[in-house]
């Protein structure tokens, strides 16, 4: 899949929004490289937790088409691979700073 055209793109900034991000698994994975930065894919996988390897590879892969992950890979043997945010990617931080306080506000109001 190759990064969306400005044709193919929702009328609806929200829904644009969450052809990008619209799934669980992606959403997870922004938090975590943009919580702990660069990290590998075994890394992300257990950071993330009950995220199969085909599931995760495919939402990286989607997520690297669309322009918000970045995958460096390094001529090693064994090769290593890592995964960060781009530049796009690091624009989403306020959109989870937001999901974070809603959340923590929701669990609040089922306190009282």
């Amino acid at each position: 899949m190759a990064a969306p055209t400005l044709e193919e793109l929702p009328a609806c900034p929200v829904e644009t929004t969450l052809s990008l991000i619209g799934n669980k698994w992606q959403v997870l994975i922004l938090r975590d490289l943009n919580l702990y930065g660069t990290m590998r894919f075994k890394e992300l996988q257990r950071s993330i937790g009950k995220v199969s390897q085909k599931v995760l590879t495919s939402n990286l892969r989607t997520m690297e088409d669309t322009g918000l992950v970045h995958r460096e890979v390094y001529a090693e043997v064994p090769p290593r691979v890592e995964y960060s945010l781009t530049e796009t990617g690091k624009t989403l931080k306020p959109v989870l700073d937001a999901m974070w306080a809603w959340g923590e506000g929701y669990k609040e109001s089922l306190k009282k």
